[in-house]
C-alpha cells in the first residue's frame, strides 16, 4: 500500500498515461460551482491535482490565485504545458500532508480524497481545516460507493465521511450530485462544507 501511495507510483502512472480516473477536462459540477464564483482574487488550492484541469479552467476564466499541489511531478509538468499562463510558483511538487498552514479561501476536492490511504481520512479533514481561513470551503466531489480496500480509488460512504468532518466544518451543501458524468452517476456525492 506505501509504495502504491509513493510519488514514483503516481508520476509512473501518469507517465504511462494510467490514469483512468481523469476524464480529460473539468468535471461539469465543478465547472457549475466555479461558474457562479465573481471573486476571481480567492486563493484557491487544488491539492492531489494530477493533471488540473479545474486549475486550468480557473485560471483561463481569470482566477489569479491558484495553486495545485500534487506528489508527483509529471502532471505538473503537463498542467505548465497546457497552461503556461500558470504561475511557476504555485505548482506545489510535494506532499499535501507536508504542507505548513495557509490562508486560502477556497480548496477543492476532485479524486485525491479517494487516492489517499483510508487511515488518513481523518488527517486529511484536520489538515484541509489548517490550510483554509476562517470561513474558508472545501468544495468538490467525492465517492459515495464501496469501491476498492486494497488499492485505489478508494470508497466510502457519505455517512462515514461525516464522521471525520462534524467537529470541524459545518455543511452548506452535502448531497447527491444530480450533474455527474454518466459512468460516475449516483455514485458521487456533492461536498461545501465551511471551515468552523
Amino acid at each position: 500500500m506505501t509504495e502504491q501511495l509513493s510519488a514514483e507510483y503516481w508520476n509512473n502512472r501518469y507517465v504511462n498515461n494510467d490514469f483512468g480516473w481523469d476524464v480529460g477536462t473539468i468535471s461539469e459540477p465543478l465547472k457549475q460551482y466555479f461558474d457562479q464564483i465573481t471573486d476571481k482574487n480567492l486563493a484557491i488550492l487544488i491539492p492531489g491535482a494530477g493533471n488540473a484541469h479545474e486549475a486550468e479552467y480557473l485560471i483561463n476564466k481569470g482566477f489569479t490565485n491558484v495553486f495545485v499541489c500534487d506528489l508527483a511531478p509529471e502532471p505538473l509538468k503537463n498542467l505548465q504545458e497546457r497552461c503556461p499562463q500558470m504561475k511557476s510558483e504555485n505548482l506545489i511538487l510535494g506532499d499535501f500532508f507536508e504542507l505548513e498552514a495557509k490562508a486560502f479561501d477556497l480548496i477543492i476536492e476532485q479524486t485525491f480524497f479517494c487516492a489517499i490511504n483510508r487511515n488518513l481520512r481523518q488527517k486529511y479533514f484536520h489538515q484541509m481545516h489548517a490550510l483554509l481561513k476562517p470561513k474558508g470551503k472545501l468544495v468538490g466531489l467525492v465517492f459515495n460507493d464501496p469501491m476498492n480496500n486494497d488499492y485505489p480509488p478508494f470508497g466510502g460512504s457519505a455517512d462515514e465521511y461525516k464522521l471525520y468532518f462534524k467537529d470541524l466544518f459545518e455543511i452548506h451543501t452535502y448531497e447527491a450530485c444530480y450533474n455527474s458524468i454518466k459512468p460516475r452517476a449516483n455514485r458521487e456525492w456533492f461536498i461545501n462544507l465551511v471551515k468552523q
